[in-house]
């Protein structure tokens, strides 16, 4: 098959090598020109200059794929995108979209004659490699017809019609959220193992626990490699981001009225990393000081 690819990041560079190794026709756009034509020289794919030329050099029904950071730039270039296409072209949104955000841009797309595709892309770095779990919201006919590109894309078994607009989106959310709570879950456990009094081999320890114990993970080998990297991870501060998606989840969790603390808290540990000294700590100390006179650590 053919598409354009719009978005040449970690992620989006290596989606569209995969797709030509698997044989495809990829187009590929990126607003650092230079990136998108090295990517075609390197690998085969035909770079554009601007999105307008990247529509042109698709036969219709054309599939465009946008690879792109979720909020303001993904909808920038949907609008961009959108008055280049003719009835009956299909736009996929790759991107960690709110899941509601899709649902509208799929009644939208749909208004004009055009055909709307939420995919959920899990994989990162890795995916060139081992293949990107794809979890896709849309028209049934619509994911058929772009099949071909997702079972490229995946491993065996690592693609998925989830529903209706959005649903692929949902299901990535979730997907996030999970990740949250496993990860804070792993990050205790080697805190604990780090403060004993043993002088423990953290990378010895995970690749111990991924030879068939009842943690073993991905995740848990990639904890492996960043530990054979730096025993003790001196080299890294303890600031975690988060992309939204946690956010989303526990406000899912919310409207739902499902209890879901594990990943609560998970999102609530990752605030915290971003503080050097927290007030709402200092308020603690205080009170514990004020009720009972216990000591307090003076700031410096």
């Amino acid at each position: 098959m053919e598409l354009g690819l719009i978005g040449l990041g970690r992620m989006g560079a290596n989606m569209a090598i995969r797709l030509l190794q698997g044989g495809h026709r990829v187009v590929v756009y990126n607003r650092t020109v230079e990136k998108a034509v090295d990517l075609a020289n390197e690998h085969g794919g035909v770079a554009a200059t601007s999105i307008e030329e990247l529509v042109q050099s698709l036969q219709s029904p054309r599939i465009v794929w946008l690879m792109l950071p979720a909020g303001t730039a993904t909808d920038e270039y949907i609008d961009a995108v959108v008055p280049l296409l003719d009835k009956g072209d299909i736009l996929v949104d790759g991107a960690n979209n709110n899941y509601k955000v899709s649902i509208a841009h799929g009644e939208q797309l749909a208004a004009k004659g055009l055909h709307f595709m939420d995919a959920g892309v899990s994989g990162g770095i890795w995916g060139l490699q081992v293949g990107y779990c794809t979890m896709v919201g849309g028209e049934p006919e619509t994911f058929t017809h772009i099949e071909p590109i997702l079972k490229t894309l995946a491993p065996p078994d690592g693609y998925l019609h989830c529903g209706p607009y959005g649903a692929g989106h949902f299901v990535k959310m979730i997907h996030n959220g999970i990740e949250y709570g496993m990860m804070q879950a792993y990050a205790e456990g080697f805190e604990i193992l780090e403060k004993s009094r043993y002088n423990l081999d953290l990378q010895k320890v995970s690749h111990l626990w991924n030879q068939g114990s009842v943690v073993r993970s991905w995740l848990l080998e990639l904890a492996e490699r960043a530990f054979t990297d730096d025993g003790h991870l001196d080299a890294i501060r303890g600031y975690v981001q988060d992309s939204g998606e946690g956010r989303w989840t526990v406000q899912e969790a919310i409207d739902l009225d499902v209890p879901a603390p594990i990943i609560t808290l998970s999102l609530q540990t990752r605030f915290r990393s971003r503080q050097d000294d927290s007030f709402g700590a200092k308020v603690l100390a205080a009170l514990r000081n004020q009720f009972g006179g216990h000591a307090v650590k003076k700031a410096e």
